[in-house]
């Protein structure tokens, strides 16, 4: 079985694509940057700022769906420039259990939707 859900963390989009995927084991999510909230665009342009406010948007969602950071196995991680993986690497590090932190791809991607610096996407085991 297959939903698409639109959370209540995350303001609705006329873009074509679902915010959440479910399918009977994973939750699937879009990539969320700061611009996609009214509370991200404070940050837009400070990195670690930008990370930390997506991955609290995301945790927020997996709250939503009975989950936990711990619960997320895959993380793609887009950065406007590659030059700010350290930045971002610290700002993530502090929102994930030391002994629970995902499999992770981090990639330079020149253009990010409303200036933003950082794009996550992730994909978390369901219970």
């Amino acid at each position: 079985m297959i939903d698409r859900i639109q959370p209540v963390s995350i303001p609705e989009s006329t873009a074509p694509f679902s915010q959440v995927v479910l399918d009977d084991l994973y939750a699937y999510f879009s990539g969320l940057v700061a611009a996609d909230f009214p509370e991200g665009l404070a940050v837009l342009g400070d990195v670690a700022a930008e990370t930390t406010a997506v991955l609290n948007v995301i945790s927020k969602v997996l709250e939503e769906l009975g989950l936990e950071m711990s619960d997320i196995v895959k993380v793609e991680v887009h950065l406007a420039d590659l030059a700010d993986f350290d930045a971002m690497d610290e700002a993530y590090r502090q929102c994930f259990p030391t002994n629970a932190t995902p499999a992770r791809t981090t990639i330079e991607s020149k253009h990010l939707f409303g200036d933003s610096r950082v794009e996550i996407t992730v994909q978390a085991r369901r219970r």
